[in-house]
Order: structure tokens, then C-alpha cells, then sequence
């Protein structure tokens, strides 16, 4: 479970994102590919297309919390599920660019109330994705404009939520001819699961 000495402030949040989003941070032994690896369930394709989600801890007090979305239901891929905001890579656009350019067209953030801090590990999806999360501190009195025809909902969960390993369950299903394991962070009536939870996952092991 997430350590009791962790504090969930906007200021120490963001402190701990600082220091272990940097690169010459080097995570403790063990900490890396904990089982079940969520990568075991989406695979990398021969040719990823580059693609970048935006992680926004919304600076609420005195507890930070996580932006996610519900995808609208009528887009081609994985509609209804649970998202950070996010898309490819436009030609010639770094992923910060594409993350903050995707979470405005999304749900209307507007990227002068965004402080990115870092990236986590690159996660590929079996639909051919590799995705750079790139998280950042959002300012708390940030407006937001859903855009219905890819946003279904925009919706706020506790880091502390997402950050105790008590809410990561592993569900498993057939998929493609095989049965997979993978992460699943149930709240409420939303259901996190795949690349959503494997990223979170990963800012788990950043920050526990």
C-alpha cells in the first residue's frame, strides 16, 4: 500500500513529482516490473505510432487530485473507457506539445494554468500506441470545456485513491486468442483499466 508518510498537499505533491520525475533519480531495486507487468496485456507493435497522454494533479487542498475522462461512445477507438487526455503526435510536435495541445482540444485546459514536471516511461499498446505520459501540476482554479464529440465526462479521484495499492486489483480477459492480466482501479461507477491504470501503476511505483 502507499506509505503513511506520504503527504497528499499541493506543495509536497509536488515537490516528490520533482524529485522522482528527474532522471538522475534512480528508483530502489525491485520496484521495476512488479507482477503482474500491465505490458504482458498490451504488447508493443513492430511500428508504434508516437502518442502522449497528459497526467494533471489538479492542486486541490489539502489533497491533490487526478484529472481523468470518459471517452465519448461514438469514437472508433476504445470508446466509453476511462482516459487520461491525450492523442498522437502531430508531425514535428514534441509530447509535451501533443499533451498539452490534446487536453485543451479535449477538455478545454488551458495550458498557461499547466506546470509540467517530468515524463514516465514510454507504455505501448497492443492497437499500436507508444505513449509518453506527461505529468504535470494544474492550477486548482483551472475552467474546463468538455468537448462532447471525444469527451463523454471529465471527472476528479483522489491521488491518495490511485496511489494505494490496496485499489490495484488484477482483473484478467481473453483478448486476442489469450488470457491477459492487467490493472484495474475501480471508483465509483468508473472502471480504470489498461494503458489508464498501467500509467498510474507506473506513477505508483515513482512515488511510493
Amino acid at each position: 500500500m502507499v506509505r503513511d508518510d506520504i503527504d497528499f498537499s499541493p506543495d509536497a505533491i509536488a515537490a516528490r513529482l520533482r524529485q522522482r520525475l528527474d532522471p538522475a533519480w534512480r528508483r530502489p531495486a525491485g520496484d521495476v516490473g512488479d507482477p503482474p507487468d500491465p505490458r504482458t496485456f498490451e504488447r508493443a507493435a513492430a511500428n508504434p505510432r508516437p502518442a502522449a497522454v497528459l497526467v494533471p494533479i489538479l492542486a486541490r487542498a489539502p489533497e491533490v487530485t487526478v484529472l481523468l475522462t470518459e471517452r465519448a461512445a461514438n469514437l472508433r477507438q476504445h470508446s466509453g473507457q476511462i482516459a487520461f487526455p491525450g492523442g498522437k503526435l502531430d508531425a514535428g510536435e514534441t509530447a509535451l506539445q501533443a499533451a498539452l495541445r490534446e487536453a485543451h482540444e479535449e477538455v478545454g485546459l488551458n495550458p498557461g494554468e499547466v506546470a509540467p514536471i517530468g515524463e514516465l516511461e514510454s507504455y505501448f499498446t497492443g492497437t499500436g500506441f507508444q505513449i509518453v505520459p506527461v505529468v504535470a501540476i494544474v492550477a486548482p482554479g483551472a475552467h474546463l470545456t468538455i468537448n462532447a464529440s471525444e469527451v463523454a465526462e471529465a471527472f476528479e479521484v483522489p491521488l491518495s485513491f490511485l496511489l494505494d495499492q490496496r485499489n490495484h486489483q488484477v482483473h484478467s480477459r481473453e483478448w486476442r486468442g489469450a488470457q491477459r492480466s492487467f490493472y484495474a482501479m475501480p471508483y465509483g461507477e468508473h472502471y480504470i483499466w489498461g494503458a489508464t491504470a498501467a500509467i498510474i501503476r507506473r506513477l505508483y511505483e515513482r512515488l511510493r
